[in-house]
């Protein structure tokens, strides 16, 4: 090591925005990283504090600081949000950490891995102004995939070979993350056009948690350099499958995995695991707020688009919101979480999703039969006699549930930061609503 670097020292706001503050520094002094202390006005960051009372301290956390592969001359760590000598208690990864100590109290490890789906695009240009007396939306996305093929085609996942700037694409985000230490498992196009999912290995919710922001950072990175873009909206696209964000996780003490039974004929599945199947159902209306955390997510979960709609479980299942995906290991069993999607703050997502699990463990909640048919094609009728339960259709509706029902999230998530959390989802849902969209000119202009 030898001269200076730039060391971009990095936080996750409420709303699962990466932030950042740099610093010019001696490479020398990254071998002790953690004697390395950043700052920031919180105020300037959505939820954190006023102006009052806004000076924040970032300290590095070890075994975080990766040299970018997008910049030979720079540095990345993740960090750590104090307030004085005291962790600021809107740091999302606080909340993470108390899961972790919570799973830890009653003898587990949690084991959390994601899919995230993403498009790749060219370019978006999107704007709304109102100058020289005229009105005008204007949304734009250029992808290659477009120009070959009509804007909705036929179901074109796992295609063979990838081409063109697709397969370029692909090979700089392996290279790129295998640079940064991210082990990308599994990358492979999916349903919808100019949409891929990449798998890389999981771990604790922290661990998990960091690697998918340091993934959505590197992407937006790494494709930037070659001309690409990638939207992680869970529904950039009318008419097409959406992103989402499937969370798979499994409960572990003393290195066995808790959710399998092999006596179980159905689906090797524990006592336990049901349980904490039974606390997701219990749970999904209010949790939906910070796993399906914006206006858009709501256009992904409708039917028809392999997306959840009804709070179910069952096996290999890719209606129900939650799947028991097939394995004949003890190791690999796991449930798959599938209402989440990429807009949401990791952090609190998976949080919420395990706090909602150990809830059903301890209250030993029923979760009901597996349903094993497609939901979308039952009748209403069916769905009543089974108590199905539907999933928020808009976020309004979503903040409501997780307004009433919070008290399981309160052992890891501070007051105020929830308070804080559905003060600026409602201002957001407001907002966005409020500004009339091109589809209701459509619908209703000739009126």
């Amino acid at each position: 090591m030898g001269g200076r670097v730039w060391l971009d020292i990095m936080f996750t706001d409420l709303l699962g925005v990466m932030r950042s503050v740099s610093y010019r520094v001696e490479e020398e002094r990254l071998s002790k990283i953690s004697e390395v202390v950043g700052k920031t006005d919180g105020s300037s960051v959505y939820g954190f504090t006023g102006i009052e009372d806004s000076d924040l301290f970032l300290l590095p956390i070890e075994g975080t600081l990766i040299k970018t592969p997008w910049d030979p001359g720079r540095y990345v760590v993740l960090s750590r949000v104090y307030r004085g000598s005291n962790r600021f208690s809107r740091d999302p990864r606080l909340v993470a950490e108390r899961v972790e100590e919570i799973l830890g109290g009653y003898g587990y490890e949690a084991l959390v891995s994601v899919e995230p789906e993403f498009f790749i695009v060219e370019k978006v240009e999107v704007g709304i102004d109102r100058s020289d007396g005229v009105y005008r939306q204007r949304l734009g996305i250029y992808s290659h995939e477009v120009v070959l093929e009509p804007m909705f085609p036929v179901k074109k996942s796992y295609q063979l070979p990838l081409e063109g700037r697709s397969e370029a694409a692909v090979s700089e985000i392996i290279r790129g993350l295998e640079a940064m230490g991210i082990k990308a498992e599994v990358i492979h196009h999916e349903v919808a056009t100019s949409q891929f999912e990449l798998n890389f290995s999981g771990g604790s919710p922290t661990y998990l948690s960091d690697s998918l922001q340091l993934v959505k950072l590197a992407l937006r990175k790494i494709l930037g350099r070659i001309g690409l873009q990638p939207i992680f909206m869970p529904k950039p696209f009318w008419g097409d499958n959406g992103s989402g964000l499937h969370v798979h996780i499994s409960l572990w003490r003393d290195g066995v995995n808790i959710f399998y039974d092999e006596k179980d004929t159905y689906a090797s599945i524990s006592q336990t695991c049901r349980y904490f199947i039974g606390g997701l159902i219990e749970h999904g209306q209010s949790i939906s707020a910070i796993v399906s955390p914006t206006v858009n997510s709501y256009k992904r979960l409708v039917p028809g688009y392999e997306a959840p709609v009804y709070l179910t479980w069952g096996r290999s299942n890719r209606s129900a919101a939650i799947r028991i995906p097939l394995t004949t290991s003890r190791d690999r069993l796991r449930i798959e979480y599938r209402p989440p999607d990429p807009t949401s703050n990791p952090y609190l997502a998976v949080s919420a999703i395990i706090l909602a699990g150990l809830d059903g463990i301890e209250r030993r909640i029923d979760p009901g039969d597996p349903v094993d048919e497609n939901v979308y094609r039952m009748t209403p009728e069916k769905k009543r006699q089974l108590g199905m339960k539907n999933l928020p259709r808009s976020l309004d509706e979503a903040l409501d549930y997780l307004e009433s029902d919070h008290e399981f999230l309160t052992k890891a998530f501070p007051k105020d930061l929830l308070e804080s959390y559905i003060e600026i989802k409602r201002e957001e849902a407001r907002r966005v609503s409020s500004i009339p969209s091109p589809a209701e000119y459509v619908e209703y202009l000739h009126i």
